[in-house]
């Protein structure tokens, strides 16, 4: 709650025109997050903005060093709403229906998706207007695919729902990019499609239950144990799958009785496009000793070698090992972790640390949740029977792999293309968005927020900037500490409309200028640690290889 306090009060001042009408109010924050929890373990809520005569503000920060155009979603108490920037023109914006249930739609709460370019850093400002004359505006559709359940389906105005009682037949989402398909029978994703190639890749989805072994020791908190490979999950009850398409985004849910699974794909160009955006809800409470793991089957040639992070910040090859026990090949996997071949590399990145392995060539294989009913004399003295509703977020990304390079897996090292290292910073640093708390007088003039003159390379990532203390009085000092990572990638992989909105610049950065309004006064590179001072430079401009991370002590003026 404190830090969530911290990011509001800073975007406050930000966004003020006026910096002498910022007031703090412990009772009364200017800015709200736009979600909440009712408890400590329970999943978060959005907040619903209540539209009335006068225009609600939501600022939106994005925490990335790179301008990122993507779909932001809110939900209102209207469908009838004009999205408008800070000088009037207004976005494209998609009305969704919001539901209470697989198949039970809420009457008086819509989500409103709209698609905008945040500044690199940037806190952005937007108004939402309740308005008759909405003509940038499209409801999606939905589809919901019963398979002879005996359910009924609320339909409420204005969005259309189209009931389908016992279709199996494969259907499809797509965007400029690629088509997804998915199988009409489990509502599971099957093959993708791009648009640039004709043939179907295979990317089967599906879910697995891990056991433990009867006698000794068994899985626990530390230890795993399973009693064999993993069986597929066989659910009592056919799913319910709800399929929903509109002009930013479409998506497709399926409801089992352990999990839900939402498979989102955006219809813009560049990056927010290119990959697919899962999310996967568990709740295994009533389990005995089972693990739940999802896997990823495909036609890549991977043999037996697979690519995990360390720490996110390198990757590693692995291998599976035939004489090794089947819990000695799971690795853990805090980023991103991918197979390939001579053609194609499928990425898995993830949102959390999770476990995974790849059994057979051509699969990746998730640890989702666990549920363990004993100890395993491992110093926890107790079992994993704490179990709670998790929400495991991911991104699917299929890269095709340049003609001229060819992979060589026996190297020592791997790299991520630049593609993936900027779709894993999407996932990791999601935007925040933060709607102005109504009050009876009206909100004092605000207007959005560029700390950024001009963008920093592709291939550099800003993991610090912070005030350094005064080493003489007990205050923040006129000294801040610059810490810069320079990523390597790899340049074997295509390339083509990718839509980024920086360059490289062969590892190169001028801080001179960089911060709007703020000149350089000094740059003195430092240990990491930024204890010891390094050779100093009279130069602004930084310069790094590949991989490095480097501590810069820095006076703005």
């Amino acid at each position: 709650m404190n830090l969530k306090r911290v990011i509001i009060n800073a975007a406050h001042f930000l966004v003020l025109r006026d910096k002498n009408n910022y007031r703090y109010d412990q009772s009364s924050l200017f800015l709200q997050m736009d979600d909440k929890r009712q408890n400590h373990d329970a999943l978060p809520e959005k907040v619903v903005i209540k539209l009335e005569s006068l225009p609600r503000y939501v600022v939106v920060f994005n925490p990335i060093e790179q301008e990122r155009p993507c779909v932001i979603s809110v939900l209102a108490t209207s469908p009838q709403v004009t999205v408008t920037l800070t000088d009037g023109s207004s976005l494209p914006t998609q009305i969704s229906a919001v539901w209470k249930s697989p198949t039970d739609m809420v009457t008086d709460i819509y989500q409103i998706s709209f698609v905008s370019r945040l500044s690199a850093l940037g806190l952005a400002v937007f108004q939402l207007t309740e308005s008759f004359n909405y003509r940038a505006s499209v409801k999606s559709n939905v589809a919901i695919y019963l398979r002879s359940r005996d359910v009924t389906v609320s339909k409420k105005k204005p969005f259309s729902v189209k009931i389908l009682e016992s279709s199996t037949d494969d259907f499809f989402i797509e965007n400029q990019h690629m088509q997804v398909w998915f199988n009409g029978v489990t509502g599971l994703m099957e093959s993708i499609k791009r648009k640039d190639n004709q043939a179907k890749q295979k990317v089967q989805m599906e879910f697995v239950w891990y056991g433990t072994r009867p006698f000794k020791d068994k899985s626990g908190a530390y230890l795993f144990l399973p009693d064999g490979e993993a069986k597929a999950y066989i659910s009592k009850q056919a799913a319910i799958t709800r399929v929903t398409k509109g002009p930013l985004f479409s998506e497709v849910v399926s409801f089992y009785q352990h999990f839900h699974q939402i498979v989102r794909l955006y219809n813009l160009p560049g990056v927010e496009g290119l990959s697919l955006d899962v999310s996967i809800v568990v709740d295994i409470h009533d389990q005995i000793n089972r693990e739940l793991a999802m896997r990823l089957s495909t036609d890549i040639e991977s043999g037996d070698t697979f690519f995990t992070d360390l720490n996110g910040f390198q990757i590693q090859p692995r291998k599976y090992f035939q004489k090794l026990p089947l819990q000695a090949n799971f690795y853990p996997m805090s980023a991103m972790a991918y197979i390939q071949d001579d053609l194609f590399r499928l990425t898995l990145h993830t949102a959390q640390s999770l476990g995974v392995s790849s059994i057979h060539s051509g699969q990746l294989e998730v640890i989702l949740d666990r549920r363990l009913m004993q100890d395993d004399n491992r110093g926890l003295g107790q079992g994993l029977k704490d179990n709670k509703v998790t929400c495991n977020r991911f991104r699917i990304l299929l890269e095709k792999r340049a003609t001229s390079n060819k992979v060589q897996d026996s190297r020592p090292v791997s790299f991520p293309s630049l593609l993936s290292h900027i779709t894993s910073m999407h996932l990791s640093h999601d935007v925040l968005a933060m709607p102005v708390t109504p009050r009876p007088q009206n909100v004092p003039p605000i207007r959005t927020w560029h700390p950024l003159s001009t963008p920093i390379p592709c291939d550099f990532h800003m993991l610090n900037m912070r005030t350094l203390q005064s080493e003489v009085v007990s205050a923040p000092g006129l000294e801040m500490a610059l810490i810069l990572h320079r990523k390597g990638f790899d340049c074997g992989l295509e390339a083509k409309t990718l839509g980024f909105n920086c360059t490289t610049t062969q590892g190169k950065l001028s801080l001179e200028g960089l911060f709007q309004g703020l000149d350089i006064r000094s740059v003195q590179p430092m240990s990491l640690s930024l204890l010891y001072p390094t050779e100093p430079f009279n130069s602004s401009l930084v310069s790094m290889r590949p991989m490095e991370i480097s501590t810069f002590r820095i006076r703005l003026v």
